[in-house]
């Protein structure tokens, strides 16, 4: 037993050490671009990390916009003006949808949800409603959001007032508005990640939208994983021309180098943050090291164009992707989507999914399990894949899928 292994029994617990022996067992050392490293002297293609990579790993514009901050002021003492923050909001506001202008900074997809939610109180908005598989974070106020009974029962009671909806049914959203008119906050993700990739119908999002704006209603987009870029687009929200009254912001927002998120707002929905800046803090919640990855994170993203690389990637590797796991697997596959580098492959029983990743790893690459729906294995790879990893990407994913045939046969 190595001396990781025996830490992570000792120490992190026992479930987290099983999953990491059932991939291998190997230790991740190194990480560059689209590569990781193991101790072993491996290399795997990085096609998981759950939406963090889209820039890759370590990103040369993102590592010298942090190590110059690392070199200079780190953290601040919260009571000065301190620029990095002013420069990494203004850069944000300025790939955000129109109308939203007013930043509050976080450490994590979670912190930004419920910060969310208690701008949402500020305005009266007493009743949640979110969709069933939805995933917006593990704190209780976020976990009462997140669609799923395992994650909740433990934990319970969470926040009252919370309603679930099928997600893509703008109907059932009209129908919890239309009986509490002026007090819901409705929270939606463009693209469902950990609920398997579900896509929903076009025009939804508009009309959940329009119906917010009828009833008085909140809107919240969580985006945490979905946007700078994921979609091939810079928000799930421009592909439907929508401003909610917040987007959530995480994940690729720290450039793969450090854990950052925002709730970016109308100046409404932010009134009263704006009012008492002691209201809603965090100690190290716009710290200068987070907002230099933040301003080297967009900085990546538009100098090299990865949202319309993001694009044309998805639109090339779907339809490749579609095509391997039906051609190897057959009536295995339920169905393969997605939208840009947020691609689901989802299949007729568990076992399949969770015997493709371990597959995968053998064969060179990292893909995700999605935790609201175990049918499904998800790819989020960076939109920095070359022609020569698309390449690669695709032959592994058939020698694995050959692999779990042999085992389903």
């Amino acid at each position: 037993m190595s001396e990781t292994v025996r830490r992570y029994r000792a120490h992190l617990g026992k479930g987290r050490a099983a999953l990491a022996e059932l991939l291998g067992g190997e230790e991740e050392v190194a990480s560059s671009g689209a590569w990781v490293h193991t101790d072993t002297g491996r290399r795997l293609l990085n096609c998981g990390g759950y939406g963090v990579l889209i820039m890759g790993s370590r990103h040369p514009r993102v590592v010298e916009e942090v190590s110059a901050q690392l070199a200079t002021h780190p953290v601040s003492t919260r009571l000065f003006f301190e620029p990095s923050m002013g420069r990494a909001a203004e850069a944000l506001v300025s790939v955000a949808p129109a109308g939203l202008t007013k930043v509050h900074f976080a450490n994590s997809g979670t912190e930004a949800v419920e910060a969310a939610v208690k701008m949402a109180r500020s305005k009266g908005k007493r009743k949640l409603i979110s969709a069933h598989g939805g995933y917006h974070g593990k704190t209780l106020g976020a976990l009462s959001l997140t669609a799923k009974d395992a994650f909740q029962r433990p934990f319970q009671p969470l926040l009252p007032d919370v309603t679930h909806v099928p997600y893509g049914d703008a109907e059932a959203i009209r129908a919890q508005l239309v009986a509490s008119p002026g007090e819901c906050c409705v929270v939606l993700e463009p693209v469902q990640g950990e609920a398997g990739v579900v896509v929903p119908p076009p025009g939804y999002l508009k009309e959940v939208s329009a119906l917010c704006q009828e009833f008085g209603a909140f809107l919240v987009l969580d985006e945490i994983q979905t946007g700078m870029g994921r979609l091939g687009s810079w928000w799930g929200a421009d592909a439907e021309s929508i401003t909610p009254d917040v987007l959530l912001t995480g994940k690729a927002l720290g450039g793969g180098l450090l854990p950052v998120s925002a709730a970016v707002a109308t100046e409404a929905a932010y009134s009263e943050f704006d009012r008492d800046p002691f209201l809603h803090t965090s100690t190290f919640s716009g710290s200068p090291l987070g907002m230099a990855a933040v301003i080297g994170a967009i900085a990546a993203v538009e100098e090299d164009g990865l949202v319309d690389r993001a694009r044309h990637l998805g639109a090339e590797l779907l339809p490749e992707l579609r095509a391997v796991v039906t051609r190897v697997l057959g009536d295995h596959v339920r169905d393969v989507r997605g939208e840009g580098l947020l691609i689901g492959l989802e299949f007729a029983t568990p076992d399949v999914p969770t015997l493709l990743m371990v597959d995968l790893v053998a064969e060179g690459v990292v893909a995700n399990h999605s935790l609201n729906e175990g049918h499904v294995l998800r790819f989020t790879p960076p939109a920095v894949l070359t022609g020569s990893d698309v390449a690669f990407l695709l032959e592994a994913v058939e020698r694995a899928a050959t692999q779990v045939a042999r085992w389903c046969d």
